[in-house]
């Protein structure tokens, strides 16, 4: 612990990437974990453009269930000790994996959303985006006003990531001194190429994770606890 706290304090420049454990802290059920099953589907079934061609109403539902669980959620303590490292930091990248806003809501600041936004709508026919925090939608599936079907504003499954965000996380591992891999469990690609592209660009990976990782057993230094517990002492 003492080490790591050494590097986190020593370093200009500190990248992180956060996946869903982060926020199952708060109470948001994890994407592979909400009970396993939602009305008899996976969520990989649901968050797909092909799902959502078929049967927009359905998916829908999913997400408009899933907004209603965020909504109530908030911000922990990991979330907000790396607040406090952004600001204590003169170079400082959050890319995340989590559409909750969670991280925005803390407060941080400078923010990669790999996966997008769940509380962004967009037309599916002129591409027009809004934020839109009400749950549940007055309508399933909602309309834009050019009478397009708007979609949630997420990255499903065979979908790329948004223009800019991937170049700039990629960039923030090559250069940081160090790379916090928080909550994630590192299986879900691009984004798990992040951890060994900082590793061998020279910085000091630290991972935080209940569970182990195909990563963990490479890593500079690795703590199975959870982000909430451990991330304020990390950067106290």
């Amino acid at each position: 612990m003492q080490q790591a706290r050494k590097w986190i304090r020593e370093a200009t420049s500190v990248s992180v990437l956060t996946g869903a454990g982060i926020s199952a802290e708060s109470g948001i059920p994890t994407f592979r974990g909400a009970a396993g099953l939602w009305k008899q589907f996976r969520a990989e079934q649901l968050a797909t453009p092909e799902a959502f061609a078929h049967d927009p109403r359905l998916v829908w539902e999913w997400y408009d269930w899933r907004r209603s669980l965020i909504a109530g959620a908030q911000p922990n303590p990991g979330h907000l000790a790396l607040v406090a490292l952004e600001r204590a930091k003169p170079r400082f990248t959050l890319a995340t994996q989590n559409v909750d806003g969670l991280h925005e809501r803390a407060g941080s600041e400078n923010i990669l959303k790999l996966h997008g936004d769940i509380w962004t709508l967009r037309c599916t026919i002129c591409g027009l985006e809004r934020c839109d925090r009400r749950t549940p939608l007055p309508e399933l599936p909602p309309l834009c006003e050019c009478g397009g079907l708007l979609r949630p504003g997420v990255v499903w499954f065979g979908e790329s990531l948004p223009n800019g965000a991937w170049e700039r996380a990629e960039r923030a591992a090559r250069e940081c001194a160090v790379f916090l891999v928080i909550g994630t469990s590192a299986v879900v690609y691009p984004a798990a190429s992040l951890v060994p592209l900082a590793k061998t660009s020279g910085a000091k990976v630290i991972e935080c994770n209940t569970e182990e990782t195909p990563f963990s057993a490479d890593l500079h230094k690795s703590f199975r606890e959870p982000a909430a517990e451990l991330l304020p002492q990390l950067i106290a």
